[in-house]
């Protein structure tokens, strides 16, 4: 293992862009999961399509026969997340016109952009705006096409910026959070909190933890508190209303079972080492 604070420059060269065969049976499945994945979570409020993207790959580092592939380059983690980053920017359009609920900020925005001009996202918007809708439709494939159109020549652009000096990228990152971070409020204290949890991360990195349950944690916690207040308002503070309902409680069912599997899944290995 690497000294802390070592680092290298990337050096390669660049050959083969196209994916050969080999490539395409690697990562047809994460490419089709990541595909699903990232759509479901398209669809929900709140995730979008990062937290899309960190599912998928610790999805596919999890289901990997060689997981310590993972984090140098192996493509079953580069196609699986960028599908679910596509599928889930896709995704996040069908309840904005067909509901008229934006799942994000950027959707929000869009929505406020039509509303401008006059335009109510909703059950009636299909049939009001076909040309507009299948517009977006047409778009989607159209920017995808200038997309690969546009990256292939300027990959080379790209791992330039790889190339730069951990001295000068290192500095200008931690420049732009800080930054970032000051300008929300306007208040020194958040920066403080910004480093404590930056060394945090670096700490628990260091330690072997995934940084997507995290992430996930940090998007969806605010909205599970409001929406466990909420239901406990409804149900005059009675938990009965989270497992009586058949939908509520076939998810806690399912999300005990992802929660246990991990679990079950390292005690059968350990019981197999031993026995062996």
């Amino acid at each position: 293992m690497a000294a802390i604070g070592t680092q290298s420059i990337y050096e390669t060269s660049i050959k083969g862009l196209l994916p050969n065969k080999k490539d395409w049976q690697a990562s047809g499945w994460p490419i089709a999961r990541g595909s699903v994945i990232g759509f479901l979570l398209g669809i929900l409020p709140g995730p979008g399509p990062v937290i899309a993207s960190f599912v998928s790959y610790a999805m596919e580092k999890r289901l990997s026969r060689h997981p310590e592939r993972f984090g140098t380059g192996a493509i079953e983690g580069v196609a699986g997340p960028e599908a679910a980053n596509n599928s889930a920017t896709a995704g996040s359009f069908i309840p904005l016109l067909s509901l008229g609920i934006p799942t994000s900020a950027i959707m929000a925005l869009f929505m406020g952009a039509l509303m401008i001009h006059g335009i109510q996202p909703g059950p009636l918007f299909i049939n009001k705006y076909p040309e507009l809708f299948w517009g977006f439709i047409a778009s989607m494939y159209i920017g995808n096409a200038m997309l690969l159109i546009l990256n292939l020549p300027l990959i080379g652009i790209w791992v330039r910026v790889l190339k730069t000096p951990y001295a000068i990228l290192f500095p200008m990152i931690l420049l732009f959070c800080l930054v970032g971070v000051y300008t929300l409020n306007s208040n020194t204290t958040e920066i403080i909190i910004m480093l404590i949890f930056g060394i945090g991360g670096f700490l628990l990195r260091r330690l072997g933890f995934e940084g997507a349950p995290f992430i996930l944690a940090m998007v969806l916690g605010p909205m599970m508190e409001t929406s466990l207040r909420q239901s406990l308002l409804i149900s005059r503070g009675s938990f009965a209303i989270f497992y009586m309902r058949p939908i509520c409680a076939t998810l806690l069912v399912v999300t005990g079972m992802f929660l246990l599997w991990p679990l079950m899944r390292k005690r059968k290995q350990a019981r197999t080492s031993h026995e062996n």
